[in-house]
C-alpha cells in the first residue's frame, strides 16, 4: 500500500484516538475546571496528530522527520499532564495509566516512522515520502 495522505499513516490514526481520549477526560468535572492543565494537556495532545500531519504534508524527508521529533515530544509533555491530572485527582489511576500507555505507543510508533524517513532521507527515489518501495 502507497503512502499517499497523512490520514494512511497508522501514527496519525493512533495519535488522533490519543487527542479525542484527552480532550474527553480533560474536558470532565475538575479537570475542566483547572482552565490551565486542561488547555496544556489538550494542545499537547493535539500537537501529536497535527505535527504527523503538517510534517507529512510538506513532502520533504527532512522536514518530516524534524516533525516527527516533535510530535514525539509532544507525547511525553502528554504524558507529563497526565500524571499531574492523576496527582491531583483530575483522574482516576487507572484511566492514567491507560492514556500513559496509549501515549507511549503513539511515541514508539512515532520513533519508527521517524527512523523509517530518516533512513530515506540519502535515498533518492521517484515514489512517494513513505511507499513501500522506498523503504
Amino acid at each position: 500500500m502507497k503512502v499517499e495522505r497523512f490520514e494512511d499513516l497508522i501514527a496519525w490514526q493512533k495519535a488522533r484516538v490519543l487527542t479525542r481520549e484527552v480532550y474527553v477526560q480533560a474536558m470532565r468535572g475538575k479537570f475542566a475546571d483547572d482552565y490551565v492543565l486542561s488547555k496544556q494537556i489538550r494542545s499537547a495532545a493535539l500537537s501529536v496528530s497535527s505535527n504527523i500531519a503538517e510534517g507529512f504534508d510538506r513532502g520533504n524527508r527532512n522536514e518530516f522527520t524534524q516533525f516527527l521529533s516533535i510530535a514525539k515530544a509532544s507525547c511525553a509533555e502528554v504524558r507529563n499532564h497526565l500524571y499531574v491530572a492523576a496527582d491531583v485527582g483530575y483522574i482516576d489511576e487507572a484511566t492514567a495509566t491507560a492514556l500513559i500507555t496509549k501515549a507511549n505507543e503513539v511515541a514508539r510508533i512515532v520513533t519508527g516512522l521517524r527512523t523509517a524517513v530518516a533512513k530515506q532521507r540519502n535515498r533518492p527515489t521517484k515514489s512517494s515520502v513513505l511507499s513501500p518501495e522506498s523503504l
